[in-house]
């Protein structure tokens, strides 16, 4: 088995690039054929336009356009990846075409082939990463693992090496100086933490590739030793810091004087481009929202919610905004008045549900006024669900970092919701791990970060727990 294989990942992100250049050059060569017509030969010209695209998306995709490949990346962050590569390439594209003024740069032309361009990639990447995925359960293309030290700290890490094929990782076990039973049913307790070396020695057959230390600076000594096992035998050596835990917010490493140090990062919307950016979004989205598509769902559910029983057509109630601001969130009315709106979640079958507002929350046509909540300033598209006045104050007690979630603006939709934590929170574990995600999100924010999760608020519209 050949130690050290990291030429594969390589390859791989090298035939994905290939395979995207060649559709992308087949996009070119079709769109040709259908707006000016083929008659066996393309024009020198044209043939520059393909090699001169070609080269622009090949470049900003050459380094870090590609994480699919990568053993721990999730489905957003590749989405991400994606769009924050094709934006770019699109802006550039364009301003050379206009510049070196090419016969075919015309609207007509240039907007499908972004459009086909747009969906290839997607597509194509799908397929590359289903084909990874297959290949590594198929047990190729993996990496041999060991811990060494205490692995409470590092389950969910183990975890994912143990039970994800698409991570490509075998867990080969773990030395620690007394057996933890939740990691050995992931994999074999392999000794105490001074016989790392000696039971790698006597047993070669193991191919250890990767070795994870989670030792702390009491154990110097060892450490080094296995640190200078590790090299000269061709193991990769990985120190994990036993305190990054305590902590929900993201941190960066520097090095200070030779000595590791971790900090807080600063959430990127505390960086005024970036309001800007999510501030503009929201305006033209919400906007388009309110003149083409507000007015008929107005008219229609207005009148529905009129009829079907007494009360006004918008629900405002008080909700826990930007820096834990209070304003009023607006929805469609979609239960009858009570007493207890301002303190009861809505359940399942909460009797309290109209007919016509049982299918508005069903569909999310109840969320539609926050789009001018959007519009005043109050809320963004995405961000944190805003929260009654109530929960925060009852959350605020039960969960530690709860209030972090209040960095930015809460939105229509958010990364919690898209992921699988929507809706009524029956447990406390439930809003945990909802917090959990939201301060990911504020740790996290990009532009395409909120256009994954705008598309993902579509693909799962009107799930199991729209109620």
């Amino acid at each position: 088995m050949v130690r050290f294989n990291q030429s594969t990942d390589k390859i791989i992100r090298m035939l994905t690039l290939a395979g995207e250049l060649v559709v992308f050059n087949l996009l070119l060569v079709l769109l040709y054929a259908v707006y000016v017509g083929y008659s066996g030969t393309y024009p020198p010209s044209y043939k520059r336009l393909m090699l001169l695209m070609s080269v622009i998306y090949g470049l900003l995709n050459l380094e870090s356009g590609m994480v699919l490949h990568r053993r721990f990346v999730t489905s957003e962050q590749i989405f991400i990846r994606i769009i924050s590569t094709l934006f770019p390439f699109i802006l550039i594209s364009l301003l050379v075409l206009w510049a070196m003024r090419w016969p075919l740069f015309t609207w007509s032309f240039m907007i499908p082939f972004y459009v086909a361009v747009i969906i290839a990639v997607f597509l194509w990447r799908w397929l590359a990463r289903q084909i990874i995925k297959r290949t590594r359960a198929a047990g190729r293309n993996q990496r041999r693992a060991v811990f060494v030290g205490p692995p409470e700290q590092v389950l969910h890490l183990i975890e994912q090496m143990a039970k994800e094929p698409i991570t490509g990782y075998r867990f080969m076990g773990y030395f620690n100086d007394c057996e933890v039973k939740s990691v050995s049913e992931l994999g074999p307790w392999l000794g105490k933490c001074d016989e790392a070396i000696g039971y790698i020695k006597q047993h070669p057959e193991l191919c250890i590739e990767e070795l994870y230390c989670t030792l702390t600076s009491k154990y110097d000594k060892l450490v080094h030793d296995i640190l200078a096992y590790a090299e000269n035998h061709l193991i990769r050596f990985y120190s994990i810091p036993t305190n990054f835990n305590y902590t929900e917010r993201s941190m960066s490493m520097e090095i200070v004087a030779g000595v590791p140090v971790f900090s807080l990062h600063n959430e990127p919307l505390t960086f005024i481009g970036n309001r800007w950016l999510k501030r503009t979004f929201d305006i033209l989205l919400s906007l388009g929202v309110l003149v083409f598509i507000f007015p008929i769902v107005f008219l229609i559910f207005g009148t529905l919610i009129k009829i079907s029983s007494p009360g006004p057509i918008f629900f405002r109630q008080k909700r826990s905004g930007l820096n834990g601001k209070e304003f009023y969130c607006l929805k469609f009315r979609s239960m009858r008045v009570n007493a207890d709106s301002d303190k009861l979640q809505a359940t399942r079958n909460d009797p309290r549900k109209t007919r016509v507002g049982e299918f508005m929350r069903r569909t999310n046509i109840d969320e539609l006024p926050q789009f001018i909540n959007v519009l005043k300033g109050d809320m963004s598209v995405v961000g944190p669900r805003p929260h009654m006045l109530e929960h925060t104050k009852v959350y605020s007690d039960l969960i530690g970092n709860y209030m972090l979630r209040h960095f930015v603006k809460p939105g229509i939709t958010g990364f919690a919701q898209v992921t699988g934590f929507r809706g009524e929170t029956r447990e406390l574990w439930q809003m945990q791990e909802r917090v959990r995600r939201d301060i990911y999100y504020v740790e996290h924010w990009s532009f395409a970060f909120d256009l994954w999760i705008i598309f993902r608020t579509i693909v799962t519209w009107g799930d199991d727990e729209a109620y």
